[in-house]
């Protein structure tokens, strides 16, 4: 069972720190413009939840999934429409 909590934690990481990356290239005026919080907001929130998925173990894994995955799902999509990369 340890190990199974172990790859899920290295792949929240994983995606948490994708996020991150991704959060830090975008322009910080197509945050206002999509309507989200700013990109100092996101980028404290994702930089935090890296570590806190190895450091608070499962609870800090599944505040790390949800972080990211509401970047990715709901903030990226609208940040790369406003921006014109959206495919």
């Amino acid at each position: 069972m340890n190990i199974v909590v172990f790859y899920l934690q290295i792949g929240v990481m994983l995606m948490a720190l994708y996020a991150f990356v991704h959060a830090a290239m975008q322009r910080p005026d197509a945050y206002t413009a999509a309507d989200k919080m700013t990109k100092p907001v996101w980028l404290i929130i994702l930089g935090l939840s890296v570590p806190a998925a190895w450091v608070l173990s499962v609870m800090g894994a599944v505040a790390a999934a949800c972080a990211a995955g509401v970047y990715l799902v709901d903030v990226r999509p609208k940040l790369l429409e406003i921006q014109g990369k959206s495919r």
